[in-house]
């Protein structure tokens, strides 16, 4: 994220807000533009602790600095799978309710990478099979967004992937409690990016919110949401 959260005198977003036709490209378009703008270039902050990438939330910003002097880099890999619908879809899961960390959120398939992973893609196609069953013949990953940093430490590496139709998914219920797809118009519309506050160490930071019917899509999940939305939606 560069400017996502800096803000007008009036409160509004102060990034350009696209033409509707750009919201409501179809598969084609966005492959074509994801391809032009992404590569497999593996950013060197998801291992090296003094670079901290900015979100240009000053309270956020605060708080990945003092993350990355306290505690060690956790490195994470996700996949954010793109279904090839005339519309297309993203595929998330919600996970499960018994896990000890963000039982019942709305995540991307996806974890910590191991050392047997061959890169971070590896780590996120491996991810998906072991979740929600996903095949990697239906997958062609398509390239890696920034890293997204939390406040646990964690370093995620995104990668942004075509999924084929005609899948079908066999839930860990160890790990997840379901799989769902939401329209990726509503997702990359910037008229559904609501923000929310959190406090860190007495300080306010923001953070996406991203409400889809029933479905509270917020965190992380919602902020690479929108790291995708700037790097392919906007000039």
């Amino acid at each position: 994220m560069n400017d996502s959260f800096l803000k007008d005198k009036a409160g509004a977003n102060a990034l350009p807000v696209p033409h509707r036709a750009s919201i409501d490209m179809g598969s084609k378009e966005f492959f074509k533009r994801a391809r032009a703008r992404l590569n497999f270039e593996v950013p060197p902050a998801l291992s090296d602790p003094s670079i901290v990438a900015k979100t240009g939330d000053r309270g956020t910003d605060w708080m990945l600095e003092i993350v990355a002097r306290e505690k060690p880099i956790r490195q994470a890999a996700v996949l954010i799978g793109i279904v090839e619908h005339e519309q297309p879809s993203v595929l998330l899961t919600t996970r499960a309710g018994h896990l000890a960390d963000h039982p019942g959120q709305i995540s991307f398939p996806g974890g910590k990478i191991d050392p047997k992973d061959l890169s971070p893609m590896d780590a996120a196609l491996r991810e998906a099979k072991e979740e929600v069953g996903l095949a990697r013949d239906f997958i062609d990953p398509v390239g890696y967004l920034d890293v997204y940093s939390t406040s646990f430490g964690f370093r995620i590496l995104p990668t942004l992937a075509r999924i084929r139709p005609g899948f079908d998914l066999t839930i860990n219920t160890d790990e997840v409690d379901d799989a769902f797809e939401v329209p990726l118009a509503f997702l990359m519309d910037p008229a559904n990016h609501k923000q929310g506050t959190k406090e860190y160490r007495g300080r306010l930071r923001y953070f996406y919110e991203m409400p889809y019917e029933q479905r509270y899509i917020w965190g992380a999940t919602a902020g690479m949401l929108r790291v995708l939305y700037e790097r392919i939606y906007t000039p």
